[in-house]
Order: structure tokens, then C-alpha cells, then sequence
């Protein structure tokens, strides 16, 4: 599709990068914002500059956050005994949207991938280690995607927490193996969180 002008196929180009927006969709949005008054656009683009300048991350769990410590963290009723290792903040939001976990989380930024480069120095691991080394977790819940790179996760984290008095959990399987957290329905998800097995109980060799 040839348009007259170069600004708005260069931002038709932009809007086609974005996951599951293709070339149509990308020229809905560029027709949708030249209706748009000035003032809007330069509101939805501030919004975009201010996202990319000054979201920061949580100086504790690595959750995304306005603040040097994320909301949840610095909540007095969060349970912070209680941590949820996650993957990516993507996780983080679908177990909050379930309403039933009060505890805090620590996200990884990833899950160990020697395929794609990614190792346990690449992740937020050392981090976590810390804070359970500080003596307030009692429990960790294992709250990484049922898929091989996930599990693998879990392992070496669980080993790295032998010589720490707490205890390790992991979500129960009413999540179907392979799935991804941020696909699962929350009701799901919930219970899963909810109804936590040790994780010593899903290990294939004891």
C-alpha cells in the first residue's frame, strides 16, 4: 500500500513492530491518530517518552515501579514472609489479577535458557539469594511457566536454597504442562497459588 506520504508509512512501520500488529492494523491506528487533536497525541507520545525515561525498577523484587520500591513491596499488608519468584512482570500482573496472594514477589527477568544464551548469571537469582539470606522469607513460592526452560529454573534455584531454613513451593498443576502464566485464566491460577505443593514433591528423583 503507497501512501503520498513518507511520515505516515514511517510511522505505519513503527506500529507494524509492535506483537500481533500487522501492516492493516498498524494503518487503523496511523488514520486513528491523525483524527486525533494535537494535544491527544502529544499526550499518548509524552506517555510513551515518560515510559521509556522514567519507569524505574523495584530496588528489591525487580518488579517495574515509579519508585525506587514498587508498591507492593512497601505495602505494610503484603505478607513479607512470603515470596513468589516469578519469570517477568507480565506474571506478576496475572497473579495479582487474581486477588487471592497477599505475600511479595521477585522477578527473574527470565528463565535460564542455555539455548538462547541465557544462564543463571543473566537472571535476578543473586538478588533473591540476598533477600533470603536476610532471614524474613519463610517460604518461597516456584512461580516459573511449566515448560522444560521453566522447570530447569525452578531446580537450580531450589538447590541454590538447600542450606536456607525455609520452606520451597511450587504452584500446584492445575496449570496444563507447557503453559505460560500470563495465558492462564485466573481462577486457574489462583488456586494454583493457593492450594502450593512443597516443591520436593514434583522433583523426578529423591
Amino acid at each position: 500500500m503507497n501512501f503520498s506520504s513518507k511520515h505516515i508509512e514511517n510511522l505505519i512501520d513503527e506500529f507494524a513492530k509492535l506483537p500481533g500488529v500487522g501492516r492493516k492494523t498498524a494503518t487503523r491506528y496511523v488514520l486513528h491518530v491523525l483524527k486525533q487533536d494535537t494535544k491527544d497525541v502529544e499526550t499518548f507520545v509524552n506517555a510513551i517518552v515518560n515510559l521509556k525515561n522514567k519507569l524505574r525498577y523495584c530496588s528489591v523484587c525487580s518488579n517495574i515501579s515509579d519508585k525506587e520500591i514498587c508498591n507492593i513491596c512497601s505495602n505494610h499488608n503484603r505478607d513479607k514472609s512470603l515470596v513468589c519468584v516469578v519469570e517477568d512482570i507480565r506474571d506478576v500482573m496475572a497473579i495479582e489479577n487474581t486477588q487471592q496472594y497477599k505475600g511479595v514477589f521477585h522477578v527473574l527477568g527470565g528463565i535460564i535458557s542455555p539455548l538462547d544464551g541465557i544462564g543463571p548469571s543473566d537472571l535476578h537469582i543473586e538478588s533473591l539469594i540476598k533477600r533470603i539470606g536476610e532471614g524474613e522469607i519463610q517460604e518461597v513460592i516456584m512461580a516459573l511457566s511449566t515448560t522444560m526452560e521453566g522447570d530447569t529454573t525452578n531446580f537450580y534455584i531450589y538447590k541454590r536454597l538447600k542450606d536456607f531454613n525455609v520452606t520451597v513451593s511450587t504452584i500446584a498443576r492445575g496449570i496444563s504442562i507447557g503453559d505460560e502464566l500470563e495465558y492462564t485464566d485466573e481462577i486457574t491460577l489462583g488456586r494454583s497459588i493457593t492450594n502450593r505443593i512443597p516443591y520436593e514433591n514434583v522433583l523426578p528423583i529423591r
